[in-house]
């Protein structure tokens, strides 16, 4: 009888059930109960990158050491880290856990200050008046995909993309130009122009924001038009070198007084001084997380899940015992 019962009703769907539930459960557990943001940061002067919370608290200050070659820029994307060398004519590759993955993963490069990050494509800034152009590169491999996408530029330094629209900041002639991030072509050299030695850009939706290093200030503009938003929308900085854009926040390296500086995208100070005492700050990073209310949708729905595993399973050990009985 056992052996007729085994045949008619394997007990498969049982285990797989409770994996299910297992699973779901366990995912639960590990489920973060909190989310935050991190800050990455060069500190020139040490040659190292520093991470810290969007509250300002001290993570690792000193996360990477011994980046080589006077590191300026910085780009992040998923867990991988990028560095523009200016010294070192170089862009090297970090974990955000700090582990070295590539020191030199591109190199030959020409003063390099610019670096944006988009899919599996790097740009990079070649600068001060020994290349004027950007080139692109595979950020997986480091091979070169066309070191002179864009060239006859007036030094180049912040560089920005967004889907096919590449932003230059040309520190030489005070102007942002917009090409075409896959062949190289101008949309509008002169997107925006009147600025003040321009350095570090960010671009959030049609917003640009783009950092004024002549007179310590970060000007808006309309990424499509080019037109003016607020010229001024933050003044008061000290040598502001690099900016980056996470929701409604912008973040803002001060070189002449080593802090970080906390924005909203309309200008309001949240705080001038968030992360103090680094070193020559320049390239910024922003890792976003979903806000706890997504975490919390997320894991309700986990839940969910389980709790219909387990009706499931329960409704499938109900119509086996009753198969049972039957069968006997």
């Amino acid at each position: 009888m056992l052996a007729s019962m085994s045949a008619r009703r394997p007990a498969r769907p049982l285990a797989a059930c409770s994996l299910i539930v297992a699973l779901l459960v366990s995912a639960l557990g590990w489920w973060p109960a909190t989310a935050g943001a991190q800050i990455y940061v060069v500190n020139n002067g040490s040659a190292s990158i520093g991470e810290y919370s969007t509250s300002g608290a001290t993570i690792n200050a000193t996360l990477v050491t011994g980046v080589m070659g006077f590191p300026n820029a910085l780009a992040l994307s998923g867990s991988d880290l990028f560095v523009a060398n200016f010294g070192g004519n170089s862009i090297s590759e970090y974990s955000t856990s700090g582990a070295t993955i590539n020191a030199t993963l591109v190199s030959g490069l020409a003063s390099p200050l610019g670096l944006a990050v988009s899919g599996l494509d790097l740009f990079v800034s070649n600068s001060r008046n020994t290349s004027n152009t950007i080139g692109e590169y595979n950020a997986l491999t480091g091979a070169t995909i066309n070191s002179s996408l864009v060239s006859g530029l007036n030094d180049p330094l912040g560089v920005a993309v967004a889907g096919t629209d590449l932003f230059v900041a040309n520190g030489g002639s005070n102007t942002i130009g917009e090409y075409n991030a896959v062949t190289g072509v101008a949309i509008n050299a002169t997107l925006v122009s009147g600025l003040n030695d321009p350095y570090g850009i960010a671009i959030s939706g049609s917003d640009l924001f783009v950092v004024n290093n002549g007179n310590s200030t970060i000007g808006e503009y309309n990424a499509a038009t080019g037109a003016a938003i607020n010229a001024t929308l933050v003044s008061g900085l000290d040598d502001a070198r690099y900016i980056a854009v996470s929701g409604s926040d912008l973040f803002v390296t001060n070189n002449g007084n080593g802090t970080i500086g906390e924005y909203t995208t309309s200008g309001a100070i949240i705080n001038a001084t968030l992360v103090s005492g680094l070193s020559s700050p320049r390239g910024i990073a922003v890792a976003t997380v979903p806000e706890p209310a997504t975490w919390a949708v997320l894991a309700g729905l986990l839940a969910l899940g389980a709790a219909a595993g387990v009706s499931r399973c329960q409704r499938r050990r109900a119509g086996l015992a009753v198969s049972m009985r039957n069968d006997a």
